[in-house]
């Protein structure tokens, strides 16, 4: 039996409440099947452009040229989310995505594929990313009729993330080593059709959105002002930030660290990127078991040391299996740090805001990730690979620190 899109029959334990919801059950499936078809790319890109360059500085730029667009767009996009159809907006940036896969895909099986193409392709990837990430994220309130259920779905989030995280780099590996980034290319743009099918098949009450009298930019203003004046909304949004800045980065150099440090191949490469996937997936189940928790604040401070001390540990390894155990633990820190940090921020505030805001949000998160990855493949370039990890790392720590002590109040933050 159904009501309101709600099944109220349907018994499931607390860890995936969200899933009685018909809509969130359909986003979930979708996404976790697209997921992993997005990681499966991931993976092949990389190690693409390390052969085609050889270079640790091009790995980051790469990621430089897919990231800078969110910096430009992602404020207008958080804006048109709060005027448009949010499942329109997604329905339109998936068919692009799905383009630019099949076209990456073509390029790489007719031998034509250059380092510019890649390029061009990331930069298409990011103008994308920059108008989806924020319809995504302020699309999760619209699928669950009860708020209550709001943290377990923005945890499913994350799971259903780490899912693919977990089997598209593992299955993007050995597709890699055996058949070639062809397929992965090629398989990631059929992937997309899981999200298109879901998101035709939801029914959303969504509202009617009221004329808009005032400018664009004064829209957008408004959304600014709102987490500059909102002291723990900013604070939230310079902690993602700072971790993506500095924290992240090491994920680009992965490819050169494979091959240089561990001296493992494709596979090796493939699970090293399942490996923070096992612990993000271990982490976002653990946060949705939490759903109920009145201790956020101590959650998300457990996961903002959690993750860059891992990562210490990784820099300084040289052991491939003790290096999977330590991507392992920073993969948890990190969504133990960034779910309950997206949470916080969803609780927080008004829906009026919530495409404005949590395209600030993404911008942090997303938009510095360019200069991080660049600053990573300098280092790297410089100075080893052991030393860029470990300097990102080491600045993460201490902002985390810095948190801790100076603004309190996060630590102290209920459900």
């Amino acid at each position: 039996m159904t009501l309101g899109g709600r099944v109220t029959g349907l018994r499931l334990p607390s860890t995936f409440t969200a899933l009685r919801y018909p809509n969130y059950r359909r986003w979930f499936i979708g996404q976790v099947l697209s997921l992993m078809g997005m990681w499966m790319q991931s993976v092949a890109q990389g190690w693409l452009v390390y052969e085609l360059t050889g270079s640790r500085l091009a790995l980051g730029t790469i990621s430089f040229v897919g990231s800078i667009p969110t910096l430009f767009l992602m404020l207008p996009a958080g804006a048109i989310a709060d005027r448009r159809s949010k499942r329109r907006l997604m329905l339109v940036t998936q068919c692009c995505a799905m383009t630019c896969a099949f076209a990456l895909a073509l390029l790489t099986a007719t031998k034509t594929l250059q380092i510019w193409h890649i390029a061009v392709l990331a930069a298409l990837f990011g103008i994308i990313n920059a108008f989806e990430a924020p319809a995504r994220l302020a699309l999760t309130v619209d699928l669950v009729d009860d708020r209550r259920d709001l943290q377990n779905a923005i945890a499913l989030n994350s799971t259903m993330f780490n899912m693919g995280r977990v089997a598209g780099p593992a299955l993007g590996g050995v597709i890699l080593a055996a058949v070639g980034a062809v397929w992965c290319f090629a398989l990631n743009g059929v992937s997309y059709t899981a999200t298109l099918i879901a998101l035709l098949g939801m029914r959303l009450n969504e509202a009617i959105k009221p004329p808009r009298t005032r400018s664009f930019i004064a829209e957008i203003g408004d959304g600014l002002r709102y987490v500059w004046n909102t002291r723990i909304v900013r604070a939230l949004v310079m902690l993602g930030g700072m971790t993506s800045i500095f924290g992240m980065s090491y994920s680009v150099l992965m490819p050169a660290y494979a091959v240089d440090v561990l001296h493992v191949g494709e596979a090796g490469l493939g699970a090293l990127s399942a490996a923070s996937g096992v612990g993000a997936l271990a982490g976002s189940l653990t946060v949705a078991s939490l759903t109920r928790s009145q201790h956020k604040g101590w959650h998300l401070t457990a996961g903002t040391l959690l993750f860059p001390v891992a990562l210490i540990g990784f820099a300084l390894s040289h052991n491939f299996h003790l290096s999977l155990a330590l991507l392992v633990a920073a993969g948890f820190g990190f969504i133990l740090q960034n779910t309950t940090s997206n949470t916080l921020v969803q609780m927080i505030i008004p829906d009026q805001l919530r495409g404005r805001v949590m395209s600030v949000y993404s911008l942090m998160f997303f938009g510095t990730m360019p200069f991080g990855s660049l600053l990573a493949g300098a280092l790297a370039q410089a100075y080893g690979l052991s030393f860029a990890v470990l300097c990102g790392a080491s600045v993460t720590l201490a902002f985390a620190l810095f948190m801790i002590v100076f603004i309190p109040q996060v630590r102290r933050l209920e459900g």
